[in-house]
């Protein structure tokens, strides 16, 4: 098995959650059933599933918290749920004192992240949860502190850099040199499995309902790659089986597998956002929207109310002029076609953020497809992208 505990890192959590009841009977079907209930907000929020043993006893990160300032951690991407501060607390902290970090984390206020804290501020256990790189915050307190949008992709949380800060990596400088090479807002879920250094984009965790294939490559129900994440990535203990990775996990108790329909049901409670007012061209859009249905052959793919055929299909890199190498690494070697709605606002794209931005998008399909499009034809095609 090539799994050892040692191997995990964080990773990309497309989560969600509700209220899940596990019923027990005995065998004469005669005792009352047990009921265990999982709020479904604090799941995705709070809940560790166990993962302080990963993150204390081998990374040790309880005691690098313990020196870093807030003005670091937000200089990692970390963020401050302002709804969770007392009154007056912003104004008068030292933003540049690690003992500032220590009263954010009795508070909880560090989005995606658990600790417990001594009477003497030693940081005894430490943990993260599906927040961490699923969730925001809309900075309206300050750039990183405000209050949370769950579900959205933390596109400046640079989740390598983080990992590369634990002691464990201090006699492995090759293993640090990787995760300090990804940047902000890309994770590779396969390197601890596979050896290869290839990250991508942490992906938004709204918009997913009625989407049959919801990762990149499509394999299947968001609930296994939650399983996959909680367990092999992040350090939760639980139980987790892949042929196709040579995986078979085992944990007791499980404290992730009673809990995937709560997060898969919360995380389709997530809506994409809307574009902000005055974001598109409204005239241009409507041109734009009969060319991607017609022109430009993008509706052949981004089909139905959630543009995608991933209920159907799955597609073979060449089609599109992706790289391959991420698609290999996975179980089906193909990608489904990504759903449309809320694509302003998670830039860059692709799954490897091959393209900066839509218009950038836009000339790629046009070169790889020969759609022939001319300049104003693609910005109408990007207005209307804009607009979704």
């Amino acid at each position: 098995m090539k799994y050892s505990l040692t191997q995990q890192t964080i990773g990309c959590l497309f989560i969600s959650g509700v209220i899940f009841m596990l019923m027990a009977c005995d065998n004469d079907n005669k005792s009352q059933p047990a009921v265990e209930t999982f709020d479904p907000q604090a799941t995705f929020r709070f809940d560790t599933f166990g993962d302080e043993a990963f993150w204390t006893d081998v990374l040790r990160w309880n005691e690098v918290v313990a020196t870093i300032s807030p003005e670091t951690a937000l200089a990692v991407g970390l963020k401050v749920d302002s709804e969770a501060l007392p009154s007056g607390l912003l104004a008068a902290a030292d933003l540049t004192d690690p003992a500032t970090t220590i009263e954010l984390l009795k508070l909880d206020a560090i989005v995606g992240i658990k600790a417990e804290v001594a009477a003497d501020n030693s940081v005894t256990k430490f943990g993260v949860t599906c927040a961490l790189c699923h969730s925001t915050v809309d900075d309206s307190v300050a750039p990183g502190i405000g209050k949370r949008l769950d579900g959205w992709p933390a596109r400046d949380l640079n989740p390598g850099l983080i990992i590369s800060l634990s002691p464990f990596f201090d006699d492995k400088p090759q293993q640090r040199a990787v995760y300090e090479s990804w940047g902000p807002g890309k994770f590779d879920p396969y390197f601890n499995m596979d050896g290869i250094n290839a990250p991508v984009l942490i992906p938004p965790a709204w918009g997913l309902k009625d989407v049959a294939l919801e990762t990149f490559t499509g394999e299947g129900q968001v609930s296994y790659w939650n399983n996959y994440i909680a367990v092999t990535q992040m350090g939760g203990q639980g139980n987790f089986k892949s042929d196709h990775l040579n995986l078979d996990i085992q944990a007791t108790p499980d404290l992730v597998t009673p809990k995937l329909p709560a997060l898969l049901v919360y995380q389709n409670s997530l809506e994409p956002p809307l574009p902000p007012a005055g974001s598109f061209d409204p005239a241009a859009s409507l041109r734009g929207k009969s060319i991607f249905e017609g022109k430009a052959t993008c509706a052949r793919c981004h089909s139905g109310e959630q543009f995608t055929d991933a209920g159907t299909t799955l597609h073979d890199a060449q089609e599109t002029g992706s790289d391959p190498l991420y698609a290999t690494r996975g179980e089906t070697k193909q990608y489904r076609t990504t759903p449309l709605k809320g694509i302003w606002q998670h830039p860059p794209y692709f799954h490897n953020g091959a393209h900066a931005t839509l218009m950038d998008l836009t000339e790629h399909y046009d070169t790889v497809l020969g759609l022939g499009l001319v300049d104003d034809e693609k910005t109408d095609l990007v207005e209307y992208l804009k607009s979704l």
